[in-house]
């Protein structure tokens, strides 16, 4: 390893020690008076100051990821986990307190980026990574040597003091080097943050979508029952066959199994929004919001959306800022392959006779080079020109993806606001409607009773169905806003099919 070293004698150094380098610049031996001590001390004063301009970041550079995330979580102003117990300790007040009311959407995604345990170690690992940085920065401590040797004619006592030339040399573009490592796992770390909050959402729509649908369920279910019992009736007077009231008992297990599964799915939506809050226990028996939010009154508009994306985006921010890296580093890669290991010394070799007090002194400075003879830094050059054409079709195809992501996302939100406002504004107040003549009917005994049953159960699935269209627009919109400002939302929320209305017995 190349290095520098001063020698400081104080009696004497071994007689003739050689000068190992491939070119050796001497100057005369000058008088043997010792130099003064700022000279001494000047070198490692510097590398005290260039070593001191490295610090770690007091909060893990938690303001950093803020900062980056800041309009890319849904409009929420949510505050990142802190470092100290006091900050946490506050921090996990504050869930206490939101947890004990209806839990919404907002409200969820502040509690993940609090209390998620997945994000919290991300956000540690940025810390490492921190520290790593700085630890990289900081200059080897020196070593100091010492050392008495004595024979019958002389006395010697040396004393070195070498530290890394390079390491000093380097720190420059060492530094520069590391901030945009470090800068690049911010990145990572924003995205990180931004899809767990797409996430939270996601799961929190799902989860109160699965329970508005399992109550509209039980109310089939208790429909279904109604029937099956006037249909038991109707056989013991004699006015019903049994196939008729097999159809009825068809009708109400077809039901009660859609209410089971409706059950089992809103329990595991629910688990599913515990695991992105990071509650457990009796903090996961909060209380949900009871529907889902209404539906916008206006649409986003599909102008400036691929503009937008690309300058947004963190993970195109990510791959462009790679680029410029490695392309930075291009000029340099066979330079340092080359001419890496350089190495300069400084020596003050003094021998003293016990005889005669003789004193012989020599002073000189060593340059040692090494020789391209073999490795002229072609492969160094190769490797550096592939990194860039990597980061080049990284970037190439991380902004291709990101059009096409925001397409096919505006494409199915648009879809889906017009799916769930048909619902709401057509077959609902459809369904009403025949509800309600059915009803009329039935009072001037034009129709049956299980046609206002069937038409009961039909009116309920139209509820449902609008429910799970309502839900389908905002995992859209949550799909949206991650593919315009965040990153990539990765499989695209379809648009869930329509549950089919349960087969019905109008009895005969």
């Amino acid at each position: 390893m190349s290095f520098f070293s001063i020698f400081y004698p104080r009696t004497g150094a071994r007689r003739g020690a050689p000068l190992a380098a491939a070119l050796a610049l001497r100057a005369p031996a000058p008088s043997p008076r010792r130099p003064p001590p700022w000279r001494r001390l000047s070198l490692l004063g510097a590398a005290a100051v260039l070593a001191g301009c490295a610090s770690v970041s007091p909060d893990g550079l938690r303001s950093d990821v803020a900062a980056l995330t800041a309009g890319r979580t849904g409009g929420v102003d949510a505050a990142l986990p802190g470092t100290n117990p006091a900050a946490r300790a506050q921090a996990q007040q504050a869930i206490a307190g939101w947890l004990a009311q209806p839990l919404t959407q907002d409200t969820a995604v502040r509690i993940a980026l609090l209390n998620n345990p997945g994000l919290q170690e991300r956000l540690a690992a940025l810390g490492v990574a921190d520290a790593e940085r700085v630890q990289a920065l900081t200059l080897p401590n020196p070593h100091l040597t010492l050392g008495r040797f004595a024979n019958g004619h002389e006395r010697e006592i040396e004393r070195s003091l070498s530290f890394g030339l390079l390491d000093l040399i380097t720190l420059p573009w060492r530094s520069a080097r590391q901030a945009e490592r470090l800068h690049l796992a911010t990145l990572q770390a924003a995205q990180d943050v931004v899809t767990l909050a797409a996430d939270t959402r996601r799961a929190w729509l799902r989860a109160v979508a699965a329970e508005q649908v399992a109550a509209t369920h039980e109310r089939m279910v208790e429909a279904a029952e109604a029937g099956a019992e006037l249909a038991q009736r109707m056989v013991r007077a004699g006015n019903w066959s049994r196939l008729q009231q097999a159809r009825e008992q068809a009708v109400l297990h077809q039901a009660r199994a859609q209410l089971a599964r409706a059950r089992l799915t809103a329990a595991t939506e629910r688990e599913q929004l515990h695991h992105r809050l990071g509650v457990w226990g009796e903090s996961a028996q909060y209380p949900l919001a009871q529907q889902l939010p209404p539906l916008p009154t206006s649409a986003w508009s599909a102008d400036d959306l691929e503009a937008t994306a690309l300058r947004e985006r963190l993970d195109v921010q990510a791959a462009r800022r790679q680029l410029d890296t490695l392309a930075q580093r291009q000029g340099w890669s066979r330079a340092g392959a080359v001419w890496g290991n350089v190495g300069v010394a400084y020596s003050r070799n003094t021998a003293t006779e016990r005889a005669s007090g003789h004193r012989d002194v020599q002073r000189g400075w060593e340059l040692e080079l090494p020789l391209p003879l073999f490795d002229w830094g072609g492969a160094a050059r190769s490797r550096s020109q592939a990194e860039v054409e990597q980061a080049s079709a990284q970037l190439q195809d991380t902004a291709v993806r990101a059009r096409s992501e925001v397409r096919a996302a505006w494409h199915t939100y648009r879809t889906a606001l017009d799916l769930a406002r048909q619902q709401q504004t057509e077959v609902l107040p459809l369904r009403q409607f025949i509800t309600e003549e059915t009803t009329l009917r039935y009072n001037g005994m034009l129709a049956s009773v299980w046609e206002l049953l069937a038409q009961a159960r039909a009116s309920t699935q139209a509820v449902a169905d609008a429910i799970n269209a309502q839900r389908d627009f905002w995992l859209a919109d949550t799909d949206l806003q991650l593919a315009l400002t965040g990153t990539s939302p990765g499989a695209l929320q379809g648009l869930s099919p329509g549950a089919t209305a349960p087969s019905t017995s109008q009895g005969h």
